[in-house]
């Protein structure tokens, strides 16, 4: 008989708070006063066929397969999710009122006051109804139903029905904040910030035909009208956004009636050559991206952390290890996520959400033992609608985050298919931004970067006509005594024993390989990983956020012997 694995849990620090509402404004970039939070506690339902039964009370955005959703529920097969709110409204919010979702998965329905007001598929992006005409003055009712079966041919991520490894927690149902916004007849439904070093050009979809933008900057207000949908504004004395300095410029829009508050930076990332070597330049100057795979799971809400602060500990935690950067793993986070790394000086290198069954033996095995070339995945017409659907809508959702720099399409060959096709077609949407087409092997013939994974031999990259990322190495493994969420079973790469050992050894990885590998022109390099997740212990601090395993001082004194060792190959 196999002996059933025993997990715990794990208590983060950020489940302090007393209320787990997630109050804070949930899309910084485009505010407006006008702003009713859902999130708490609303009534779920599990409903097969057409039978429903009453679970009790969830606290939204957490999904309900985790602990602090009150919940602690896996959703079968068969099975749908119900969620319903009650609100009331004494006065409208505005002469329309947009219902928001920041994420749930896989398929939701909308109802309001039993009314359908809409669908969305996918299990990562922001969605979004006008529910002005089944709204009443007084009690109001919301119901959200939500069918999951972890299709594979909708992105999924890392989620797993057999969690274990590097394959976690399925989740299911909203994730992130949902919130009511009363707005203008005629007003500004997106925004989209195109910086340079010395001006920014602002596009407006909606709103009236003249606008009034109002930047706040060191010297002054500046104030410029328009007409039309687009404006280039010049900014005397431009403040650079970068790690090192992450200015930002906050600016409001006037149109008509409605008035939303944003914010920019100014901010270039491209591809350039010094001494005959290829590098992604920040601002025009070579920069040596030192970073990390970050997953972004915790061991409070899984998907979606008890408090914002837990974002904010992971972004700031880092930094202060000395890294840059965040590989944001097969994931993408709440707006307030990429909105700390904003404001905080994180650069973002986002992966597009894989979809397609993952293969250990074609997408792992054999290109870790060195067959990396010529494999390619078969995608049905429902996969690849979506998968591409979904990958435009990232373009969309993050293009005004200065912190993100750098998208990769494909990582190891999960689910990959006409990755050069894609590749042009994605850049073309956004030359802005660096673009890896496929992350760590199975490379075709277009992409802005050579990027590879190393972890089971040392690391020797060969010179190349693109910049040279190491996108993924080390994995290095040290389980904590009573931060460990599996009590039989661990996941990594090469065991520690002890913090010393493991920083020691983390020391010797870079002193050894990653700085020779800078003076051959690597220009990113991504260490597995931020934190443990669930059996994988090979993190920089426990899943539970208690214990950061690496002496701090000896980490941070590291990344300027990095910084030192690139500027030294760019003279």
């Amino acid at each position: 008989m196999l002996k059933k694995i025993r997990t715990v849990n794990l208590k983060t620090p950020f489940e302090n708070e007393k209320n787990l509402t997630w109050n804070e404004y949930p899309r910084p970039q485009l505010r407006r006063e006008s702003y009713l939070s859902l999130c708490g506690k609303w009534e779920l339902s599990v409903k097969s066929g057409e039978e429903e039964t009453l679970i009790g009370k969830i606290t939204v955005p957490f999904p309900p397969e985790s602990r602090i959703s009150g919940i602690e529920r896996p959703l079968s097969k068969n099975e749908r999710y119900v969620y319903r709110k009650a609100f009331s409204l004494n006065t409208n919010l505005g002469e329309r009122t947009i219902l928001h979702f920041g994420a749930a998965d896989q398929k939701a329905k909308v109802f309001v006051n039993n009314s359908f007001v809409g669908e969305h598929i996918g299990g990562f992006l922001p969605f979004s109804f006008d529910i002005t005409d089944a709204l009443i003055i007084g009690e109001n009712l919301i119901a959200v139903e939500i069918e999951d079966n972890l299709d594979t041919d909708i992105p999924y991520g890392k989620q797993k029905t057999k969690r274990g490894g590097m394959w976690y927690t399925p989740i299911s149902g909203i994730w992130q904040p949902v919130w009511l916004e009363g707005v203008s007849e005629n007003y500004i439904s997106s925004l989209k910030l195109t910086p340079t070093l010395n001006s920014i050009i602002i596009e407006t979809v909606g709103g009236e035909n003249e606008k009034t933008v109002i930047i706040n900057t060191t010297d002054g207000e500046i104030k410029t009208s328009f007409l039309g949908n687009k404006a280039e504004i010049e900014i005397p004395s431009p403040r650079l956004w970068s790690p090192e300095d992450p200015y930002l410029y906050n600016f409001k829009i006037i149109s008509g009636e409605d008035t939303v508050f944003s914010y920019f930076a100014l901010r270039t990332i491209s591809v350039g050559k010094v001494n005959e070597k290829a590098y992604i330049l920040l601002n025009g100057k070579p920069y040596f991206f030192h970073g990390l795979l970050d997953q972004g799971y915790f061991s409070d809400g899984i998907y979606t952390p008890a408090s914002p602060k837990g974002f904010i500990f992971d972004i700031k935690t880092m930094k202060k290890l000395g890294f840059n950067m965040l590989r944001k793993h097969i994931k993408i986070e709440p707006d307030l996520f990429y909105y700390y790394c904003d404001k905080y000086g994180m650069i973002v290198f986002q992966d597009m959400v894989n979809s397609g069954k993952y293969s250990f033996l074609i997408d792992t095995a054999l290109p870790t033992i060195g067959l990396k070339k010529g494999i390619t995945h078969s995608a049905s017409k429902k996969r690849r609608a979506q998968f591409e659907a979904d990958c435009k809508k990232t373009i969309e959702t993050l293009y005004n985050h200065p912190s993100v720099c750098y998208y990769t399409i494909f990582n190891e060959g999960w689910g990959q298919y006409d990755a050069d096709r894609i590749y042009k077609e994605l850049k073309s949407l956004d030359s802005s931004r660096i673009w890896d087409a496929t992350s760590g092997w199975f490379a075709k013939k277009h992409s802005d970067v050579k990027s590879e994974h190393i972890y089971f031999k040392k690391i020797n990259l060969k010179a190349s006509s693109r910049p040279l990322v190491l996108s993924e190495f080390g994995g290095y493994s040290l389980n904590i005594p009573k931060h460990c969420f599996n009590l039989d079973k661990v996941y990594g790469y090469k065991k520690f024993n002890s913090s010393e050992e493991l920083t020691k050894a983390l020391l010797k990885l870079y002193r050894k390989e990653i700085i020779p590998a800078i003076n051959k022109g690597v220009t990113a390099a991504v260490l597995t990983q931020v934190s443990d997740v669930e059996d994988e212990t090979n993190g920089l601090v426990t899943y539970d956020r208690q214990v950061i395993k690496v002496d701090k001082k000896a980490m941070y004194e590291l990344s300027i012997e990095l910084k030192e060792a690139f500027s030294k190959t760019i003279k």
